[in-house]
């Protein structure tokens, strides 16, 4: 299926959405306990359960009208999947908690892994939206490689030392901004090895 390009606001919504839901449901559950099938739940177990669809829903809808969904969006979707599964049939929300550290291990490992081949596997993944020079996307593979790494044992320090509230907030919030922020960051990155993309029309012309 050809890629095919939707509204950013629309895909923000459908990437974004669930998280948001996800923080909604946590705030408003998180105290309650409900017994199914004889067995206790607390509120982050029944929303966890309830994560796992909306996240199947959204990506199914994304990639329904994109006809494309990136290595990195599967990969989160099978983890959430399993992770989240794995939390709620067990009733033990550490599983769940682990999921980011596990995603960004497997993201800075196959940085990591192209890097010591010389190669620059996000370069393979963002080279259509953001044109550079092979330089700086070596220089940036490093930088996300060691930032993902971080962001792992970030991850496991707040979840094994906070409350569930604290890691919940860090992981809506926390997170996402990390991110934003680190390539906020890289300005200067782009703007030395950035490069006109071949369908920018020449100012000459």
């Amino acid at each position: 299926m050809a890629k095919t390009k939707i509204n950013p606001t629309l895909k923000m919504v459908l990437e974004m959405g669930p998280i948001v839901l996800f923080f909604i449901g946590y705030l408003k559950l998180r105290d309650s306990s409900f017994t199914i099938a004889g067995s206790d739940y607390q509120g982050f177990i029944i929303v966890t359960a309830a994560f796992i669809p909306l996240m199947v829903l959204s990506s199914g809808i994304l990639w329904k009208l994109t006809g494309h969904l990136s290595k990195m969006q599967m990969a989160t979707l099978v983890l959430v999947i399993v992770f989240g599964s794995l939390s709620v049939w067990f009733n033990d929300e550490r599983f769940f908690k682990m999921k980011p550290t596990i995603i960004y291990l497997l993201f800075g490992g196959m940085l990591g892994f192209g890097l010591l081949r010389g190669k620059s596997y996000l370069k393979v993944v963002m080279e259509e939206v953001l044109p550079m020079q092979q330089e700086g996307w070596m220089i940036l593979t490093r930088r996300l490689c060691g930032f993902f790494l971080g962001l792992a044992l970030l991850n496991e320090l707040i979840w094994r030392t906070q409350s569930t509230d604290n890691w919940v907030y860090f992981k809506t919030f926390g997170l996402t901004a990390g991110v934003f922020i680190f390539f906020m960051s890289q300005s200067a990155l782009f703007q030395k090895y950035g490069e006109e993309s071949e369908d920018t029309p020449d100012a000459a012309e």
